[in-house]
Order: structure tokens, then sequence, then C-alpha cells
């Protein structure tokens, strides 16, 4: 199994940045994925996932309006759209393979990818 995400970079206040999460391993009928991020000095948070089958969606309160997580199942590929983006968007930003995604965001993290750093700075 293995998750990686990219996409990360350096963004001005206002921007966007589509961040993407490739899976192997399994599909993402089996299991859902989630977006993750921990900026320095705090801990990880849930920020979004995307439920197996159904599609079902989570945002956290932060990012709700400004972030869409969608997938391409025929890539095995699951996207994290980020527009608006502020200063404290900044993170590194993990996908994870999950047991569960639902109104209370990702739960059972299963496997981590790499995080992709995401700056948002003039």
């Amino acid at each position: 199994v293995q998750l990686q995400a990219s996409g990360g970079g350096l963004v001005q206040p206002g921007g966007s940045l589509r961040l993407s999460c490739a899976v192997s391993g399994f599909t993402l009928d089996d299991y859902a994925i989630g977006w993750f991020r921990q900026a320095p000095g705090k801990e990880r948070e849930g920020v979004s996932c995307l439920s197996r089958r159904v599609g079902n969606t989570y945002y956290a309160n932060s990012v709700k309006g400004r972030f869409t997580i969608s997938r391409d199942t025929a890539k095995n590929t699951v996207y994290l759209q980020m527009s608006s983006l502020q200063p404290e968007d900044t993170a590194v930003y993990y996908c994870a393979r999950v047991n569960v995604c639902n109104y209370g965001g990702p739960y059972g993290v299963k496997n981590w990818g790499r995080g992709t750093l995401v700056t948002v700075s003039s």
C-alpha cells in the first residue's frame, strides 16, 4: 500500500493549489481517503475526507467553502482543490487511507502518505 501526495508549493494569499494523492495497493472503492495537515507547532488535524463508494465528503470548518475533495477512480487518485488560501493554511499536508469518513471527519488511519508542503505567503 502506498499513498503519494504532491502538488504543494508556495502561493500568495488568495491563490489556489490542487493537491493530488495517488494511491496503490488498494482501490478507492474499498477505503476512504483523508487529507490532514500539520502546521508548525500544532497538532495534525483532519481537513477533509472522502468516503468509499458513496462518495460522502467532510470538511473542517476552517476550510469549508474553500476546499473541495474529489477523486478519479480510473487514476486511483484523490484531489484536494484549495482556493482562497490564507497564511493560516500553511502546513504540511498528508493524505491517508482511513477506515471511516463521516460527519466528524476522517478516523482510523491505516496508512500515511508522505506530506507535501503548502506555504501561503506574500
